[in-house]
């Protein structure tokens, strides 16, 4: 995969696109993660728009910002039609690519809410171009105009689209979360419950219509489709621990700025729990096995807005 940091290409008009391009990229990279829901594919996107913008005469831009953003949501839309074919033949539940997210990203409400595992799996619902101006729009703020350049709109088209789009995640989108002392003292108590193989720990702190949502992507074992209830999750949880063989460790880490588990196996990563408290209990486990989308879990992910 690459790294997306591009090559100075020598002289000032060069470094002047190196500079700028390297001033934005954590910027360009949230972009694509909230269009896509795939690191990698973000990754990917970021490349495709350094080769373009390398080629740009920067006299002729007036805002380099935008001129990035907008190079790079006309990739990500290109990219997220192919990885929508993708999803049709993926083997059970798709879920995004969890990222490990530095501690500032968790300060930003705002930014924090967005690239939920709950709010990713919410704009999964939209269409390409719906997603693309509620990103832009909802998360970055940006102006309908540059929108309209962006996704090759009318400004009177997109603002209509705004506006479905709107309606459509505030009608799915999570409720507001508990404070974050809640919010440790829930997933600690999960986590307690889990590691003992505790029935009754577990029902205590799970939401009555939780749900349990896993990806192996075909590739480790994982539930085919969601489990729904308190009950149903719990009794799952409490025999799963049972039933693996060597050392099992659950540690508490920062994913998409919200709380999460990481279990490891005999010390090797396996799996990703993002864990979505609401009031107190646990309403949602998003638990990602699939190994081609843990390899941002090992170092921390700048997100920007």
């Amino acid at each position: 995969m690459s790294s997306t940091v591009p090559t100075d290409r020598g002289g000032s008009t060069g470094r002047a696109a190196t500079e700028a391009f390297l001033a934005h990229r954590n910027l360009l990279f949230t972009v694509a993660y909230e269009m896509l829901g795939s690191a990698a594919d973000a990754e990917d996107v970021l490349q495709e728009t350094w080769l373009r913008w390398a080629d740009v005469d920067l006299d002729t831009v007036r805002d380099r910002r935008a001129y990035l953003v907008r190079i790079t949501t006309r990739q990500a839309l290109t990219r997220l039609r192919t990885l929508g074919r993708r999803k049709e033949s993926y083997v059970g539940p798709w879920l995004p690519e969890p990222l490990l997210t530095t501690p500032d990203v968790a300060e930003d409400v705002e930014l924090a809410d967005s690239v939920s595992m709950a709010m990713l799996l919410v704009l999964e619902t939209l269409a390409p171009t719906e997603r693309a101006v509620f990103v832009l729009r909802d998360v970055f703020d940006v102006g309908y105009d540059e929108i309209a350049e962006a996704v090759d709109r009318s400004p009177a088209t997109v603002r209509q689209i705004a506006h479905r789009a709107r309606a459509h995640v505030a009608a799915r989108r999570p409720r507001e979360v508990v404070s974050p002392a809640e919010t440790r003292g829930a997933l600690d108590a999960f986590r307690r419950a889990v590691e003992t193989g505790d029935l009754q720990g577990l029902l205590d702190v799970l939401a009555p219509d939780v749900v349990l949502v896993g990806d192996g992507g075909g590739v480790k074992q994982a539930v085919l489709r969601p489990v729904v209830g308190a009950d149903k999750v719990a009794r799952l949880l409490s025999a799963g621990t049972g039933r693996v063989d060597g050392a099992v460790s659950l540690h508490p880490v920062q994913v998409n700025g919200h709380p999460a588990l990481v279990l490891r196996l005999d010390g090797e990563l396996d799996s990703v729990v993002a864990v979505r408290i609401d009031d107190g209990l646990v309403t949602g486990l998003y638990a990602v096995r699939n190994p081609a989308k843990l390899s941002h879990m090992e170092r921390e992910t700048a997100l920007r807005r």
